[in-house]
């Protein structure tokens, strides 16, 4: 069995999240969504499970931090091209997102960042597969 990532975010709509996550082309896996929780598929072997808040704190101890004021994590996505990173973060922005920092060419890599409703930070970039190394 492969590694499987699954990301836990406190969100506080749970359909509002699904309908914001939706316009962006993301599906979700109704065998693990339910009133409570919605498991969205990034990949074969990457998930996100937007959690209602009062359902995530069932697995914490400490408070859920304010993602409006605080950036405690950084969810970044590889895509396929730069054209990608600028439809994905449009597609963000048209459904009620907001884009904090302007986009970043680093030459072998180009990344934009979005928030999502709950202030999520989402950074989908391209990287130039002939600058990464095969080794």
């Amino acid at each position: 069995m492969s590694t499987k990532i699954f990301v836990n975010l406190p969100v506080s709509d749970l359909q509002k999240s699904m309908s914001f996550f939706k316009a962006l082309g993301f599906s979700f896996n109704p065998q693990f969504t339910n009133e409570n929780a919605a498991c969205m598929i990034v990949s074969e072997e990457n998930f996100v499970m937007l959690l209602q808040e009062n359902y995530f704190k069932t697995f914490i101890v400490k408070p859920i931090p304010n993602a409006q004021e605080t950036t405690g994590v950084l969810v970044a996505l590889g895509l396929e091209s730069e054209e990608a990173v600028d439809a994905m973060v449009s597609a963000a922005l048209a459904a009620g997102g907001k884009e904090p920092r302007s986009k970043q060419d680093h030459g072998f890599m180009v990344q934009r960042t979005f928030e999502d409703l709950d202030g999520h930070t989402w950074e989908p970039f391209w990287m130039d597969p002939s600058y990464v190394e095969k080794g």
